[in-house]
């Protein structure tokens, strides 16, 4: 049975977040995706092309006063990759090397920055 729900909690860089409870998030694991290309022949190939893991759809909870936005604007300013550690309502945790992507916007009504991360190799289950 598939245990669903909120996100407990993001660590990125060592620093912890607590994520909002209505946030949907999706998670993709990276590895390889597939396409298969037609023969003249009726035959296929099979083209293999690596991809990176991806986190979307991240609600987190940001302090002005604890410079939440700044923490995290300084980790999208640096030249590489930092670790992250994501726990689930199952229980299930997932750690990488990721690199905040897309527009980071921090939302004054509720307190909270939408995040995107991107990283290297798979994301793996701990």
């Amino acid at each position: 049975m598939g245990v669903g729900g909120s996100i407990e909690s993001v660590s990125l860089s060592g620093r912890y977040f607590a994520v909002a409870a209505d946030a949907e998030s999706n998670r993709k694991l990276g590895g390889s995706e597939n396409e298969v290309q037609a023969n003249g022949d009726r035959s296929a190939r099979l083209i293999k092309t690596i991809t990176p893991f991806k986190l979307d759809g991240l609600t987190l909870d940001v302090d002005d006063l604890n410079g939440d936005q700044e923490f995290l604007q300084e980790l999208a300013d640096r030249n590489d990759f930092f670790s992250i550690n994501i726990t689930y309502a199952s229980g299930s945790i997932y750690q990488g090397s990721a690199q905040i992507t897309d527009e980071l916007q921090y939302s004054n009504s509720n307190a909270t920055a939408s995040v995107t991360l991107e990283g290297t190799a798979t994301l793996t289950k701990q």
